[in-house]
């Protein structure tokens, strides 16, 4: 339970019908704010609605290809009305690029970097006119380091880093904090990491032994991260990238 009390928000998530988008939008719906989430999936979209609107808050969902800057600009629209403004955005958008080919270049660059400029324009209107406005865009800490097996998604996360320090300089003066977190490799049922416990357990043991903790992190290990930078907690910080790896990077990676 996150400890401050952001009723009366309004927060939009690009992409969060699963994984970390999922439990963000949970986190603010548990705090008290109205969500808006879009994904592509309809059906994972309507479970995901429904799971929001157990915690009594507006609760929007609405399909958009966040590789498309129309499909964008309807969501951010439809968004904005149904909750009555926005407040808050979280760009967490990604093409899942796995390799080096031009199809994952083109993913990258199109949805994780792309999606997170169109979307952060679209919604800068209703941004101005919010309460305590904020924009927290998701990277990895696979930017920090080299990803020889995964070059198109480390330097598409490495370029949302610096765009948020171009978005916060820009922004400041219209009063939108602009932050970014780096999330570590991240494990829950269904997702990536949790498959390949069953399906590479050689890689996932040395993954997992790349932590000085011992353990991977959790989706709610960054969505306090990111509800932190969304709260006037946070009031004084911006332009900032925190790096939320559970230390991570202070080992060699697997």
């Amino acid at each position: 339970m996150f400890e401050h009390d952001l009723s009366g928000r309004h927060v939009v998530i690009a992409g969060g019908s699963r994984g970390l988008g999922l439990h963000t939008a949970l986190a603010f719906a548990e705090a008290g704010a109205s969500v808006s989430i879009c994904a592509r999936g309809k059906d994972d979209l309507e479970a995901a609605r429904e799971s929001i609107a157990i915690h009594g808050v507006i609760a929007h969902a609405a399909c958009c290809d966040l590789a498309e800057h129309a499909s964008i600009m309807a969501y951010i629209e439809d968004a904005a009305a149904s909750l009555g403004g926005i407040d808050i955005l979280v760009n967490n958008a990604t093409g899942k690029a796995s390799s080096d080919t031009e199809e994952d270049w083109a993913a990258s660059l199109g949805v994780d970097v792309l999606a997170t400029v169109r979307a952060s324009r679209a919604a800068q209107p209703y941004l101005e006119k919010g309460t305590n406005p904020a924009i927290i865009n998701i990277s990895s800490r696979t930017a920090f380091a080299p990803a020889p097996t995964t070059p198109a998604y480390g330097a598409a996360k490495a370029a949302i880093m610096h765009f948020t320090l171009s978005q916060a300089a820009a922004l400041a003066e219209k009063g939108i904090r602009v932050n970014c977190v780096a999330p570590s490799s991240l494990e829950f049922p269904g997702g990536w990491w949790d498959k390949c416990r069953i399906e590479n357990p050689a890689l996932y043991k040395r993954t997992q032994a790349s932590f000085p903790f011992g353990r991977f992190g959790t989706p709610e290990d960054i969505t306090r991260v990111i509800l932190f930078l969304a709260s006037p907690l946070s009031a004084w910080i911006t332009g900032q990238t925190l790096l939320a790896d559970g230390g991570q990077t202070l080992r060699v990676s697997a």
